[in-house]
């Protein structure tokens, strides 16, 4: 039986108190948090973090996970699930990689890929959506690698530094993702 967690570059783990100092420099940066979240890149202390993770843990609709690389365990991201709908087998997915220069590096690709994957195969998900904005086009690029499929445009739904931007729905259907997996 092969472990659903665990890829060649990184692992997906619970997230422990001691990954608590490098998850807030993330959410202290707004460049970071520009491309992650669609609120305001407003700074977060510890206790913050840990109770957004603590409502996360405790609730049956939404699951997170820590990124890290295989070798040294070093926490580089989250991905995770919200928005469950148990009855009709849907979830929104999301990815964020902390450190610039863990970008581009592959590590992002096969921690959204095992996230997928334990999607698809544990929690027994019909459908994956997940949003993002315009402007992230790494992001959309690896998205559409990955098999997702642009369903929607949101118009002009942030605002950003006196513009306004579209966020796009993209989703992935089961059939799709075991058709290219199995490629």
């Amino acid at each position: 039986m092969k472990n659903l967690l665990i890829g060649e570059k990184v692992n997906l783990t619970s997230i422990n108190e001691g990954d608590m100092p490098e998850i807030q420099k993330w959410h202290n940066d707004v460049s970071f948090m520009r491309n992650y979240d669609i609120v305001s890149a407003t700074p977060k202390n510890i206790e913050d973090i840990l109770e957004t993770i603590n409502d996360i843990s405790k609730c049956n609709t939404a699951y997170i996970f820590a990124v890290k690389i295989l070798e040294s365990q070093k926490i580089i991201g989250v991905t995770g699930f919200e928005n469950i709908s148990w009855n009709n087998g849907t979830s929104l997915i999301y990815i964020g990689l902390g450190e610039s220069e863990n970008r581009g590096q592959g590590y992002g690709k096969e921690a959204l890929k095992l996230t997928i994957e334990f999607g698809f195969e544990e929690l027994n998900f019909h459908r994956i959506y997940l949003t993002v904005l315009e402007y992230n086009e790494p992001a959309i690029k690896l998205y559409e690698k990955l098999g997702f499929k642009r369903e929607g445009v949101y118009r002009e739904f942030i605002h950003r530094d006196g513009k306004r931007y579209d966020m796009y729905l993209y989703g992935l259907l089961r059939p799709e993702w075991e058709e290219i997996s199995n490629k």
